[in-house]
C-alpha cells in the first residue's frame, strides 16, 4: 500500500523545525510498522485553519496522478482543524485514501460529529451531481431536437476537428467493476496498462455498455 507521510507546525518559525523533523521520523518508523510503502514525505509550515497550503495541494496533485492507497499523520489536528480538517477529509475519501494516524495507533478513528458532517457534505455533492446531470441531459435534449448531432462531435465520424475517442477495453472494465472495484480503482488500473483514462471516462464507458447490453 502506498502512502504519504503529511507533517505540519503551525508557523514557519525555526524552532518549529524540529517539530516537524520527529514528525517525519515517526511517521516513517509508523509506516514500516504497518508496511506501508511510502511513496512521498511532504511538511507544511502553515496554520491547520487553512486550506491554501502549499503541502496541502502537493498532497492532492499527488494522490489525483500517482497510486495513493493511504496517508499518515501524527494526529487529526495536523491534517486540519474546524472546516479546513473537514474539506481534506471529504476530498481523502473521494479519492478512497485510507488515514492513518499515530494518535490513533492505526487508521484514524472519526468522532462521531465528524462523521455525521462528512455523511452530509457526501449527500448533498451527490445530489448537486445528479441535478447537474439533469440538465446536462435536458440541454442535450433540446439540442437534439433542434437537429444537434452528437456523435458527429467525435474525430473518426464525419468531423475531421472533433476530438478523438479514447480507446479502452471494455470488457476489462466490466470485469473489474463485476470484482468490486470502484470506478476511481479501476481508472488507476487502465493507466497502470498505459490507458490514459480518468474516473469520469470510465464511468461514462461501463454506463454506456450496461444501457447496450
Amino acid at each position: 500500500m502506498n502512502t504519504i507521510i503529511y507533517c505540519r507546525v503551525s508557523t514557519t518559525k525555526q524552532t518549529q523545525e524540529s517539530s516537524l523533523a520527529r514528525q517525519e521520523e515517526e511517521l516513517i518508523q509508523a509506516a514500516k510498522t504497518w508496511n506501508l510503502k511510502v511513496a512521498n514525505i511532504i511538511h507544511d509550515q502553515a496554520s491547520g485553519y487553512e486550506l491554501d497550503r502549499p503541502g496541502v495541494l502537493e498532497m492532492l496533485d499527488i494522490i489525483k496522478t500517482d497510486q495513493i492507497d493511504s496517508l499518515i499523520v501524527q494526529d487529526e489536528t495536523r491534517l486540519g482543524r474546524g472546516n479546513a480538517k473537514i474539506a481534506l477529509l471529504h476530498c481523502l475519501r473521494k479519492e478512497n485514501v485510507k488515514v492513518f494516524s499515530l494518535d490513533h495507533n492505526g487508521e484514524l478513528e472519526l468522532s462521531e460529529s465528524d462523521s455525521m458532517v462528512l455523511n452530509i457534505v457526501s449527500m448533498v455533492e451527490e445530489y448537486q451531481r445528479k441535478l447537474h446531470n439533469l440538465k446536462i441531459k435536458r440541454g442535450m435534449r433540446r439540442a437534439v431536437a433542434k437537429g444537434f448531432h452528437p456523435e458527429k462531435n467525435l474525430h473518426g465520424n464525419g468531423n475531421l476537428l472533433g476530438r478523438e475517442r479514447k480507446e479502452v477495453p471494455i470488457e476489462e472494465i466490466v470485469r473489474l467493476r463485476k470484482n468490486g472495484l470502484t470506478f476511481a480503482e479501476i481508472a488507476a488500473t487502465m493507466r497502470g496498462f498505459g490507458y490514459d483514462v480518468s474516473k469520469a471516462t470510465v464511468h461514462r464507458r461501463f454506463q454506456d455498455y450496461i444501457q447496450t447490453h
